[in-house]
Order: C-alpha cells, then sequence, then structure tokens
C-alpha cells in the first residue's frame, strides 16, 4: 500500500505544518499587539474577533497547569511524528491530517511556553451571547486535522474490509 514520494510529496507535510505555525504565530500577534483583552470586533454580531487567553484545565491537578499542558503537547507532537513516519505512504490526506495536527499543537505550545496561556480570538456565537467557541488558528487546524484522520481511517477500514468480503 505504500507509494513513492516524489520532492513536491515529500515537502507537503513540512509546509503544511510550518505554514500553520507561521499563521497561528502572526494572528495571535496581531491580537495581542492591537487588541486589549476582552475587546470585540465589532461588538455585536455572530462572529467576532474577541481577545482573550486561555490557561487550560487539566482535571484540577495541583501541579502547574502549563507544565502538564506542555508536556502533553510535546508527546502529542512526538507520536505524531512517529504516525508519519509509519503512515506517510497512505498518501497526501494522511500527511494533511498529521501535518495539521502537528502545527496547531507546536502554534499552542508555543504559547504557552512563552505565556502560560494560549490566546484566542475566533469568537463564534449561535444565538445572543451564548458562546459557540472561542479558538484560534492553532485550535481549527487541530480539529481539521482530526476530522480528516478519522475520514482517512474510516475509509482504510472500509476499504480492508471490502478487500476481506471479496476474498
Amino acid at each position: 500500500m505504500k507509494q513513492t514520494r516524489g520532492l513536491l510529496a515529500s515537502l507537503l507535510f513540512p509546509l503544511i505544518t510550518i505554514l500553520v505555525v507561521a499563521a497561528d504565530f502572526v494572528t495571535k500577534h496581531l491580537v495581542r499587539t492591537n487588541m486589549v483583552p476582552g475587546q470585540s470586533i465589532p461588538p455585536d454580531g455572530r462572529f467576532r474577533l474577541t481577545c482573550l487567553t486561555n490557561t487550560g484545565s487539566v482535571f484540577g491537578l495541583p501541579i502547574p497547569q502549563t507544565v502538564v499542558m506542555v508536556m502533553t503537547i510535546i508527546a502529542i507532537i512526538v507520536i505524531i511524528f512517529l504516525y508519519f513516519r509509519y503512515l506517510s505512504g497512505y498518501g497526501a490526506l494522511v500527511e494533511t491530517g498529521l501535518a495539521l495536527v502537528l502545527g496547531g499543537a507546536t502554534g499552542n505550545l508555543i504559547d504557552r511556553i512563552r505565556f502560560g496561556q494560549v490566546t484566542d480570538f475566533l469568537d463564534v456565537r449561535l444565538w445572543g451571547d451564548f458562546h459557540w467557541a472561542m479558538f484560534n488558528i492553532a485550535d481549527a487546524a487541530i480539529t481539521t486535522g482530526v476530522i480528516i484522520l478519522i475520514f482517512c481511517v474510516l475509509r482504510m477500514a472500509w476499504k480492508a474490509e471490502r478487500a476481506s468480503s471479496d476474498e
């Protein structure tokens, strides 16, 4: 099932990862330097840019949350590199999903190491003041990457099931 890889295919994983990290870094920097915490642009509406920080929560453990989050993210990054090593021949879609997750995890890791918290600014409201989500580029990349990977795993399982039933 492994495929040979051309130069462009070899660059897909690092290119997507770097683009996600760069986009996340630049957008968070712009928000931190041009907005005050709690400020929303526009002040009303379903979609706003709102400057907030997120320290995260890890089951209320009595150890510093930043340390736990940084260690968790580093573990995720190592796991992604291991998966990439073994799944890179399964196509561009798998690599794209892995790269999106890696780029997003790295972007949030940079924030946690630098500031002890993550800057969120994409504010989606379903109705009134009900927050559906507050997130950033890194979070969006992670979510998109996980959805792509779930799709790929389901597709691989479906193909394997079809192949075994054809025998």
